[in-house]
């Protein structure tokens, strides 16, 4: 289960005024709606979609996570925020969310991808594409719009195109109005694309010495933070689950857990191992555990490792192991 700060708790259930009972909200996620937020609290996810849910059963949500989004400031954010103000390009303020996001949030990650003389900012998080799930992430993209503009000269900072996964609401108008250009909904991605120009620009009130000394403090927080899933076990487990229905292709795994072919790639790299590998080890390990199950067949071994016959099975396998999986499981189970 994911994890995000309880701000963004209190920051939607303020956004939504006096429609809504905001103080039962709070409550039901365990917080207290007199005490000042704590960044430092977390909600779980799925709660925190659930809140957001429930107040979309009390009034009309369109532009709600615009409104959200608009009331985020750096200041917000802490140290982050901070260090973002202090970086001399919003480029570079950008690359302190790639870098310290898990700071805020166990559920989203980010990305910054060249693409010409353009970038997509992509906001990255998997799971079902429910209501809580869509209206966030609307609310995201709003809020790193909102902080953008306020590091920026003038406060002049538009991105060239909004895209988000989901469908449009009946109204678009007031996501057109905010963010200042296209809105493109169910599109491949949730991102922002901006100009070279755009991120190259001098912030306001970047500051080189400040910058070095919120990094080190920042890096000190993550060294902080318990362990994530791996990525690779997180690939490995989509790929076993796809294996039914074939071999799954890295840009569906890479979908399915909600980041590009791009961020897949360099994190597997990273973690010193590529798709193709992992692919075949998840195929290994899962076909051992298989075959220590006397209730399969082989046959059907085969089809849950993704193998479309028998025999194919039984020549990867052998590679694999050095014995066919009927030998395989004669020791396995021999007692």
């Amino acid at each position: 289960m994911g994890q995000v700060t309880s701000l963004f708790v209190h920051k939607i259930v303020a956004a939504a005024g006096p429609g809504i009972d905001a103080a039962r909200l709070l409550r039901g996620l365990g917080l207290d709606p007199d005490a000042a937020p704590d960044p430092a609290t977390m909600v779980s996810d799925t709660a925190y979609y659930a809140l957001i849910e429930d107040i979309a059963q009390q009034i009309d949500v369109t532009d709600l996570p615009l409104r959200t989004g608009a009331s985020m400031a750096c200041d917000n954010y802490g140290a982050l925020g901070l260090a973002y103000k202090a970086a001399p390009t919003l480029k570079g303020s950008c690359a302190r969310v790639v870098r310290y996001a898990r700071l805020w949030t166990s559920v989203v990650e980010y990305d910054l991808q060249p693409q010409g003389q353009d970038n997509w900012f992509m906001l990255l998080r998997s799971g079902p594409r429910r209501l809580g799930l869509r209206l966030s992430n609307e609310a995201t993209l709003a809020s790193s719009v909102a902080i953008a503009r306020e590091v920026t000269e003038g406060g002049r900072f538009s991105p060239l195109e909004v895209h988000l996964q989901h469908p449009p609401p009946k109204d678009i108008s007031h996501h057109q109005a905010y963010f200042g250009c296209p809105v493109v909904f169910n599109s491949d991605r949730d991102a922002l694309l901006i100009s070279n120009a755009a991120l190259e620009r001098p912030n306001r009130l970047g500051d080189a010495g400040i910058t070095r000394f919120l990094l080190s403090h920042l890096d000190q927080e993550l060294a902080h933070i318990a362990p994530q899933t791996s990525i690779r076990d997180q690939t490995s487990e989509v790929i076993a689950r796809a294996l039914s229905e074939g071999v799954p292709k890295m840009e569906d795994v890479a979908r399915r857990l909600g980041m590009s072919v791009r961020s897949l790639h360099r994190r597997l790299a990273d973690d010193g191992i590529s798709f193709q590998t992992l692919s075949e080890e998840t195929r290994r390990s899962l076909a051992e555990g298989l075959l220590g199950d006397a209730r399969y067949s082989l046959s059907e071994v085969a089809f849950l490792t993704g193998f479309s016959e028998q025999s194919a099975f039984t020549r990867a396998f052998k590679r694999w192991a050095g014995l066919t999986p009927a030998s395989f499981r004669k020791a396995r189970l021999k007692p």
